[in-house]
């Protein structure tokens, strides 16, 4: 059991998981699926990432995410339409604390608002949210950045050592360098620009964070600026300190998602997709994808930073 403003530890969070996982064989089925998954590793530059064959996420990766398909179907983070079996804790006031049942990694959880409001922009909550599981990150998929329901406010939770893109941003932002950093100051060969901030518990951090909140993307399409083009991450490093990074996007699908079959790969990256880790759901897809491929996915949709 979660319990409200209180640290809780991977010890308490994997008991979560398997409480839930005891009651629900579809959710037990899926996280005992990963550890069959096949994966590809990838180096672009200085980026480590890995793609994964996961069928079970083709319901998020597939996902109808058009204003006419959303109005349509019931929204399926609603308390009321949640299954029956699926158990729900509380982690701050306002917020259910899920495991997800389509895990991308063994560890996976969902922090759902308890009203239905609009993915319209990080809430501050997800700083006490991290600061409440220290090894884990709590992370923001924008409206229009990988979230399969942009009409319930959410957010999601993994293991932090899980995400290459959170190592990168440690070993070149210095924790005794705090606000905010671009990834061209590292001078590193990346496939994506992002934005490194290290927030100090202060009123400089507070406009750090605030900053992080606010944070951008450019739409490839109209060249404007769409705050719901973003993904954001944050965690408590090994120093104790409250780090953030934020992935500006150009889309939500590249190209090949609307291709014409054979031509078509059903990739449809968030935010852990560009942390490092690739979900591919079809076979044929993880099959042909190749590091150019790979590249090209990436700089459709993320951004350039100047």
């Amino acid at each position: 059991m979660i319990t409200m403003n209180k640290r809780v530890s991977l010890d308490d969070l994997s008991e979560q998981r398997d409480a839930q996982l005891a009651l629900w064989p579809l959710a037990k089925e899926n996280y005992s699926a990963l550890g069959r998954v096949e994966t590809k590793v990838f180096r672009l530059g200085d980026f480590p990432m890995m793609a994964m064959h996961n069928p079970a996420r083709i319901k998020s990766t597939g996902a109808a995410v058009d204003k006419k398909s959303i109005e349509e179907r019931p929204c399926f983070l609603c308390r009321d339409n949640r299954p029956e079996q699926q158990l729900q804790d509380t982690i701050l006031p306002g917020w259910d604390f899920l495991v997800n049942p389509y895990p991308i990694l063994p560890m996976h959880f969902t922090i759902v608002s308890t009203r239905h409001v609009p993915q319209s922009g990080l809430p501050l909550e997800a700083a006490s949210m991290a600061e409440m599981m220290p090894g884990m990150t709590v992370f923001f998929n924008g409206a229009r950045a990988g979230a399969s329901a942009p009409d319930h406010l959410h957010l999601q939770a993994v293991m932090t050592s899980e995400l290459p893109l959170l190592r990168i941003a440690e070993d070149n932002h210095p924790s005794g360098r705090p606000g905010i950093m671009s990834s061209d100051d590292f001078g590193l060969d990346l496939p994506f620009g992002f934005f490194s901030a290290v927030i100090t518990p202060d009123d400089c951090g507070m406009g750090t964070l605030a900053a992080v909140a606010k944070a951008e993307g450019v739409d490839a399409v109209s060249e404007e600026p769409d705050p719901g083009l973003v993904n954001t991450f944050l965690w408590i490093d090994k120093e104790g300190l409250l780090r953030a990074v934020v992935v500006p996007r150009s889309a939500h699908r590249p190209s090949c998602y609307f291709k014409d079959e054979p031509d078509k790969m059903v990739i449809s990256p968030g935010a852990l997709d560009m942390a490092g880790i690739m979900v591919v759901p079809r076979r044929e897809d993880f099959e042909r994808l190749d590091i150019d491929g790979v590249k090209e996915i990436y700089s459709e949709t993320g951004c350039r930073l100047k």
